[in-house]
């Protein structure tokens, strides 16, 4: 008998091919036949019926077969700075495990974490956050920090079936990505508005603001929402491997301080990517040939087709590329219309109107996953403004309300990559997503409101 899993995702694809049936009045034969291969590939994505990379093959195919983009859109993610930064990543992971410096470095964390699991989890939170303020990526911010949790999940005694493992790893995960929201160059969607408001509006958000607005609820509660989170659904106690520990205390070898300085350099030309003006992609491309040079890096030709997984590259084009075409066919700005229209949205009330914008700009996420919404929404920020009354800073602030609330796990591409490297399947992930979405909805979005009334935006 089939599984549920398998249903849901056959209930989608049927509703593709009604979807081209519908009125012209309501969209367009093309945008239909987008509407119906998103959710298909979305529900593979959210089911795992098939691994990510073959869904994002399919959903190749038939959006070149059915010619719903030119080619150069439906492959646009792989010449991305996101596949490149994804790529690099993985280089620089393997290079902390394979020289050894991640059992180093987890060693000597070992005693500062080895008696509390609450401690250990609000600890890579923590740290997490601090590089959010330096580091622009959050994929670079997954695969310089994963490495180490793995070696000190290892020596905490925490196997890979264990709930630690799965606790430390989803920690990871979320810490990498979740916070960032709250600050301006730390995630993709914040620059995509950035850059619109300036564009369409002249708007400059600055970074003092922006932080005002969210990093208190959407950064600090958050964070500490998801670690009482993870630690409830993912209890373990430490068991700390002394040997491992004393096996860690050494001085490090030459290759591992040549590892130190390429990540050291590799960092300060992230953080100062502002000043020099280059992509943090070819930085991570520039790392990566110093980590893979025979001799002296720490990856041989043997670890790098080991350590470099190609399906991870596969399923980030596919979902650049979702995302491309649904921008391109206009599929997302009749999703928004549509909403606007339902959503009851008057001058006013604005309890109301910040509920309901900031709902849309979560719709528009779950079908054109986070960077389309401020690619959709920010050019109709206008047109809200003087249906709601309210200034149109708000409006484009309500975006990062609705980006930062994530359902599912296809949603966010740190997300999913994180999740697949990790090995973590996705009824975990949405162990922790579901109830953070209900929590968010009923407590965070009212704080959120209550909070930007003091600051002065309503």
């Amino acid at each position: 008998m089939p599984s549920y899993k398998t249903l849901l995702v056959a209930g989608f694809a049927i509703l593709a091919i009604a979807f081209p049936l519908l009125p012209q009045s309501i969209m367009t034969t093309d945008q239909a036949r987008t509407l119906g291969l998103v959710l298909v590939t979305l529900s593979l994505w959210a089911t795992g019926v098939v691994p990510p990379y073959l869904a994002s093959l399919l959903f190749f195919v038939i959006a070149l077969i059915l010619k719903l983009a030119p080619p150069d859109v439906v492959f646009s993610g792989f010449h991305s700075a996101a596949m490149w930064l994804i790529f690099a990543g993985l280089v620089i992971a393997a290079a902390i495990k394979s020289s050894g410096l991640s059992h180093k470095i987890g060693g000597a964390l070992l005693g500062r974490f080895s008696e509390n699991y609450t401690l250990l989890i609000s600890g890579i939170f923590a740290i997490a956050i601090v590089l959010s303020f330096v580091m622009p990526s959050s994929l670079g911010r997954f695969f310089l920090l994963w490495p180490i949790a793995a070696a000190l999940s290892d020596s905490l005694g925490f196997d890979k079936a264990s709930k630690g493992r799965s606790g430390i790893a989803i920690a990871v995960v979320f810490a990498c990505h979740m916070p960032g929201f709250a600050l301006l160059p730390s995630n993709v969607p914040n620059l995509i508005l950035a850059g619109a408001a300036q564009t369409i509006y002249g708007i400059d958000l600055t970074y003092a603001r922006y932080m005002a607005l969210h990093f208190p609820i959407i950064g600090l509660l958050k964070s500490a929402i998801v670690v009482a989170l993870i630690v409830r659904i993912f209890p373990d106690t430490p068991r700390p491997e002394k040997a491992v520990a004393a096996a860690a205390s050494g001085a490090l070898g030459w290759r591992q301080w040549y590892v130190v300085v390429v990540l050291v350099l590799t960092l300060a030309l992230w953080m100062t990517d502002t000043l020099h003006g280059i992509n943090p992609a070819w930085i991570g491309i520039f790392a990566s040939v110093a980590l893979l040079w025979p001799g002296i890096g720490p990856i041989g030709p043997a670890e790098f087709d080991k350590s470099i997984n190609f399906s991870v590259l596969l399923f980030m084009a596919g979902f650049l590329a979702l995302g491309a075409v649904v921008n391109v066919t206009g599929l997302g700005v009749v999703i928004a219309h549509a909403l606007e229209r339902i959503l009851p949205l008057q001058p006013g009330h604005d309890f109301l109107n910040f509920v309901s914008l900031s709902v849309i700009a979560f719709i528009v996420g779950v079908i054109s996953i986070l960077p389309g919404v401020p690619a959709v929404l920010t050019p109709m920020a206008g047109e809200l403004a003087e249906l709601t009354g309210l200034s149109v800073m708000a409006v484009l602030m309500s975006q990062v309300i609705g980006f930062s609330t994530i359902l599912f796990p296809y949603q966010s591409a740190p997300l999913m990559v994180g999740m697949q490297v990790t090995g973590q399947s996705v009824g975990k992930m949405m162990r922790v997503l579901a109830p953070l979405t209900v929590i968010t909805a009923l407590i965070l979005l009212p704080l959120d409101f209550l909070w930007w009334k003091l600051l002065g935006m309503f």
